[in-house]
């Protein structure tokens, strides 16, 4: 199952997000960093356009880890972004780039991914774009 993982990794990579959506299952449920939980491939494509508006970012360093079963993954790795455009409630986008570790936490059922957990310092993040 971790294959299906990289090919979400790798599809987020390339900006491409129907190959995000096509990993996923139809009623995964997305669990953002900061926010409320969104249901459905609709809600996480609708996100995703609202990511790629604001951001552009590359996944780098990145480790798979997969439990025995295949049922559960996560991955570790680094985000290199550029702010692009204001997000509500967060410091002015001036094109500031920034490098943040993350991880995400999966899980998975008939190769698909039916949950989606990411985790970031939002602080961090606040911080190198505030200061950038």
């Amino acid at each position: 199952m971790s294959e299906t993982v990289r090919r979400y990794f790798s599809a987020f990579n390339a900006g491409d997000v129907q190959g995000m959506l096509d990993c996923l299952s139809e009623d995964v449920a997305h669990h953002v960093n900061e926010g409320q939980i969104r249901r459905g491939k609709e809600k996480f494509a609708a996100f995703c356009d609202h990511m790629s508006r604001c951001y552009r970012e590359e996944l780098t360093d990145m480790v798979v880890f997969e439990a025995e079963g295949g049922t559960r993954a996560a991955a570790e790795y680094v985000v290199n972004g550029t702010y692009l455009e204001t997000d509500e409630g967060l410091p002015e986008a001036r094109g500031q780039s920034y490098r943040l570790p993350a991880g995400s936490f999966f899980d998975l059922a008939d190769g698909k991914i039916t949950r989606v957990t990411t985790y970031y310092n939002l602080a961090d993040w606040v911080k190198q774009v505030s200061d950038g």
